[in-house]
């Protein structure tokens, strides 16, 4: 199979259809409400799914994935393919070609030059970027003229879709973000909070993990879009709350990520005044196995950085702490219906659903029997294990504040102490947990804990750059501002030499396969513990036309076209 042979298959050239608007700003003011508030707004500093989503109302990609996971066009006049001439035929470039007519909301042009501009922010070495896997083995961009962006990559790739498609590429603007590279990334607040975007809307006030007020961008190229003037963009609060201010209070148009007992969502839809929208992409509940030491007795340069963790990297360890979980029992009283048990990764799409693990039965005799063997014994009678160093087998366990996870926390907890695994609880604001603040201890980045939980997802069908947030040189460290998505600090030379090959391999076929060995070596290797594989699960008010819940992309992908039902 040639190589070009992905390109020639993969791409949608489908338009997004257009709903019919009376005149932008018809509608008065839609009301969203996410119980973990944004704390930026601009995702190449955060890697909190809410701030990825809040600034896709403002800023945008060349191209976005639909609801069914096909690549359409957004910025850009088509999706470069081999066949139309965008994609080289040795695959070692992509062409981009910018529709005319473009603007920023504050008026002037958007240009090629706009999208070089953010490809060097992402990828100075100094700005920690925490979307820089996108850009893996790029090593130029040139903007040929004002609308002509080349992508080169150091070898031929198959799938060169990573710069500057989905939600968590979008393009910022170069003048406004053009004081703000490498270390000063952080410090350019206003940039950071107000982007001048592209998007359906901009930026009125922003308050960081509070509330976010938006309008109707004058220069949005259709006319007739968006159907509302205001957007009130609510953050904070819980799941429950978010979930009954559409449903039951009708005080909210959107709630987000409603993650919730089935019972609870069907006695909130009850009411008949907000309807749930749920479906199943790539997105895991998982614990995350710290491959670092978190000692706070370690300085700010090491703790969290230096190898290894006192004993979770030992695969006795880590696999009696995964067969001593009931995870259908946290499916049955998490999810529902909106759970799946998983022991991978990547559930999806199935393609590159991996069959090499079974974790659907709770075993604690046989994790006890693993630890003994071991040699993890409880010397002093106190419930607790020591590693035969004579640590005791003690761990810090924390994870955004809501009530499933909570449950799982207390569940888990219990199970774990049935092995001779003590451990304390944490919970933490998922607006700050989930933010990207370099000086706080708190981030889900800065990871000062031994396990945590909690979900994300890829946007796309494509797992190559989500697959990349395992390589070795995207652990978060001082060096990076804490920022990059190796959440774990995993470090495995096979891994890597893997997803190398990924990138050089074409065929839907091929390449599911590495994807799936790629989740196998993480997942034996002790880089996670994957629990549920959860299907998105958000409400809309049954007044809000045109939502369309997109598993492999933003969910507010198409805001553009929302309007009020008369």
């Amino acid at each position: 199979m040639k190589l070009k042979t992905l390109l020639m298959g993969a791409i949608a050239s489908a338009a997004i259809a257009p709903a019919a608007f009376a005149e932008r700003g018809a509608d008065g003011q839609v009301s969203i409400i996410y119980w973990q508030a944004p704390s930026i707004m601009n995702p190449f500093l955060s890697g909190g799914t809410k701030d990825v989503e809040a600034a896709s109302l403002v800023i945008e990609p060349l191209a976005r994935y639909n609801q069914v996971g096909e690549m359409v066009p957004f910025l850009a006049a088509e999706i470069p393919t081999v066949e139309n001439g965008g994609v080289s035929e040795d695959l070692t470039t992509i062409t981009w070609k910018i529709a005319p007519g473009m603007k920023w909301s504050d008026g002037s042009a958007f240009t090629a030059n706009d999208v070089k501009f953010t490809a060097d922010y992402c990828m100075d070495p100094e700005g920690g970027c925490a979307q820089v896997t996108k850009y893996e083995g790029v090593t130029s961009v040139e903007a040929i003229d004002d609308l002509t962006v080349k992508v080169t990559f150091d070898k031929p790739t198959p799938f060169p879709y990573g710069p500057f498609v989905g939600g968590e590429s979008p393009i910022i603007q170069a003048t406004q973000f053009a004081d703000c590279m490498g270390a000063k990334a952080p410090e350019c607040t206003e940039a950071n909070f107000a982007p001048i975007g592209t998007g359906p809307f901009v930026v009125d006030e922003f308050k960081p993990n509070d509330v976010i007020t938006l309008s109707a961008n004058p220069n949005y190229r259709d006319p007739a879009k968006p159907a509302f003037a205001k957007v009130l963009f609510k953050g904070g609060g819980d799941a429950t709350a978010a979930g009954r201010a559409v449903m039951e209070t009708g005080e909210f148009d959107y709630a987000w990520n409603l993650q919730l007992a089935p019972e609870v969502i069907a006695q909130m839809e009850s009411a008949g005044k907000g309807t749930p929208v749920a479906g199943f992409g790539p997105l895991v509940e998982r614990i995350m196995l710290n491959n670092t030491n978190p000692d706070p007795a370690l300085g700010p340069d090491e703790r969290s950085v230096i190898r290894p963790h006192p004993f979770l990297g030992d695969p006795a360890v880590y696999k009696a702490m995964s067969l001593a979980i009931d995870r259908p029992l946290l499916v049955e009283i998490g999810y529902g219906k909106a759970g799946k048990v998983t022991c991978n990764w990547i559930p999806a799409p199935a393609a590159v659903n991996s069959d090499t693990f079974t974790c659907d039965k709770q075993d604690i005799a046989a994790a006890n029997a693993m630890l003994d063997e071991a040699g993890y014994k409880d010397t002093n009678g106190d419930g607790v294990r020591e590693t035969p160093a004579g640590v005791p087998m003690k761990i810090l366990y924390q994870t955004s504040t809501n009530a499933v996870r909570q449950d799982f926390q207390a569940l888990i907890k219990q199970w774990w102490s049935e092995i001779g695994i003590e451990s304390e609880l944490r919970n933490l604001s998922g607006s700050v947990f989930f933010g990207g603040d370099p000086g706080s201890p708190d981030t889900f980045q800065k990871f000062y804990a031994d396990v945590e939980m909690y979900a994300n997802t890829f946007n796309g069908t494509d797992p190559q750059s989500y697959l990349a947030n395992g390589l070795c040189d995207k652990a978060p460290s001082p060096a990076s501002q804490w920022q990059g998505e190796n959440i774990s600090r995993f470090c495995n030379e096979e891994f890597d030499k893997l997803h190398a090959e990924l990138t050089t391999t074409a065929g839907a076929e091929a390449r599911a396969e590495i994807s799936r060995r790629l989740n196998d070596i993480i997942v034996e290797n002790g880089g996670m513990i994957p629990l549920v594989h959860r299907g998105r699960l958000s409400a809309h008010a049954n007044s809000l036309g045109g939502v369309v819940l997109n598993v492999w992309d933003s969910e507010l992908w198409n805001v553009a076209d929302w309007h009020r039902i008369k």
